[in-house]
């Protein structure tokens, strides 16, 4: 495993919220921070209500974009990784084994418990999942040893 690997797995363990883009039918942007639950670095998942902005935007278009940093560091000194992929909402088996990852991440960070009945009707949360189809990670201009001057995003195979 390349060592830009290594850099990006660490900031996908290491973060607890990825910024979400979506658009609408017509192509409107819209952002939205989620806290996800990750297993193999390839899917990312997550609870929202149906009704939010980024749920219905998936239900028109399902490409996402995802960048997963740690804003409480100093300014330049950030890692990130960003994602392009699809996403949807998970029914059926996926569902079952979606809510699995989902509830032991989230115990495992303190946060509460997750089952079935928490994103099936009538509740109004739903659990989704984006697929990565390419990962990148940002390379700062500065960096000692990948550093061009300019910040840049370098393709990362995870």
């Amino acid at each position: 495993m390349t060592e830009l690997a290594i850099h990006a797995r660490r900031i996908i363990d290491e973060t607890k919220y990825m910024a979400l883009g979506t658009a609408d039918e017509t192509g409107h942007p819209w952002v939205s921070p989620v806290w996800f639950a990750c297993e193999d670095y390839r899917h990312f998942h997550w609870v929202s209500a149906h009704e939010t902005r980024h749920s219905q935007n998936l239900e028109a278009r399902p490409e996402v974009a995802v960048a997963i940093y740690d804003p409480s560091v100093a300014i330049g000194a950030a890692g990130a990784v960003f994602i392009r992929g699809r996403a949807q909402e998970l029914t059926g088996a996926e569902l079952e084994r979606g809510i699995e990852i989902f509830d032991r991440q989230s115990r495992t960070n303190e946060g509460p418990g997750w089952q079935l009945s928490d994103v099936q009707p009538p509740s109004p949360h739903r659990l989704y999942q984006a697929t990565a189809a390419e990962h990148f990670v940002l390379i700062a201009g500065r960096d000692p040893e990948h550093g061009t001057g300019i910040d840049r995003r370098e393709p990362v195979t995870l």
